[in-house]
């Protein structure tokens, strides 16, 4: 990434008052708090009139009613990252970060994520879409058929690694699927891809938007699980991440490319492998609400570029937008 931009701390008062989302009600409610607190400390350490809000223990409405004038969303997963709060935001009219309601909706869906790619010639595993009134034994077992062994079964609208299991022979797929089902009523089976994990975040949006470094993720065992994401210190994480120059690059393109093909604005991270017969990269997911951890990787990438912490979250907010832009007044007759 060339040319990191910084907030000049003249901006900050321009920001007015700010509330950051965090809590929730999905399943990543645990990491949201935790994303939560580490931008509002940085917030507040820059001078940023900011407040928590869970929307779990209050209603949106109070946004309006209280008087703020930006959100930092850093709610993860259902009814935050979905298109639903961003759908509410724009109702009350308080810009907000992050991709806008189109964006969100498609991209916590890693089936319809898949299909856009696709559709727009970009790498992706090979997959199987088992609807809710699809998941007979048959059917199942017909999977290993299409994609091989081993393969992966998730929930296609959770994140955070959270009811993933990589599934090695016929007699684990049915507690796979049954795991996956337990969080959302469709399936998505893909196909595995042996090789090195890799994310990238992006920032900005349209022809302006920028990835910033790789990071490339040593996980003990290939095991990238919730807890080796969130808790473990037995993960490495290494940006710069070692690759070549040029695959470095090709990674990056395509990132931006996924990232724009999603319609995504503000910043998002996209998850990919490398697969080791070849090099070639394939995408799995794109986050655009991304963890602000201890442990995430957005905040170590922009790091590497040269942005703190504290600016990458100025940044991200002085990004905060309206999918229309500001509202019109209404005249009342």
């Amino acid at each position: 990434m060339s040319g990191v931009v910084t907030v000049p701390a003249s901006a900050v008062q321009g920001f007015g008052k700010v509330a950051v989302l965090l809590g929730g009600t999905s399943a990543e409610r645990e990491i949201s708090l935790m994303s939560g607190r580490g931008v509002l400390t940085a917030l507040q350490s820059q001078g940023v009139d900011a407040h928590a809000f869970d929307p779990a223990l209050r209603e949106l409405g109070d946004l309006k009613l209280e008087g703020f004038d930006r959100v930092f969303i850093a709610l993860h997963g259902r009814h935050g990252e979905d298109g639903t709060v961003q759908g509410a935001l724009e109702l009350l009219g308080i810009p907000y970060t992050g991709s806008g309601v189109m964006a969100s909706a498609i991209a916590i869906d890693k089936t319809m994520t898949k299909r856009v790619w696709l559709a727009c010639d970009l790498p992706t595993p090979r997959f199987v879409w088992l609807a809710a009134d699809d998941q007979s034994s048959e059917r199942v077992r017909s999977v290993p058929d299409d994609l091989g062994l081993p393969l992966i079964v998730k929930p296609p609208r959770e994140g955070s690694s959270i009811g993933i299991t990589k599934v090695a022979g016929y007699s684990d797929l049915a507690e796979a699927v049954k795991l996956a089902a337990s969080y959302d009523p469709d399936v998505l089976c893909e196909e595995f891809i042996e090789g090195e994990e890799v994310t990238c975040p992006v920032i900005g949006s349209g022809a302006g938007a920028q990835a910033l470094p790789v990071v490339r993720i040593v996980a003990p065992e290939g095991n990238y699980d919730y807890q080796h994401k969130y808790f473990s210190d037995d993960t490495r994480y290494l940006c710069p991440s070692g690759l070549a120059a040029d695959e470095e690059r090709e990674i990056q393109r395509i990132v931006v490319a996924a990232y724009r093909a999603l319609g995504c604005r503000g910043w998002g991270r996209a998850d990919l492998m490398i697969r080791t017969a070849d090099r070639k990269p394939f995408l799995l997911e794109m986050n655009t609400s991304p963890g602000m951890t201890g442990h995430s990787l957005v905040p170590m990438s922009a790091g590497a570029a040269g942005l703190s912490y504290e600016q990458l979250c100025l940044r991200l907010l002085s990004n905060a937008s309206l999918d229309g832009g500001p509202l019109r007044p209404v005249s009342r007759v």
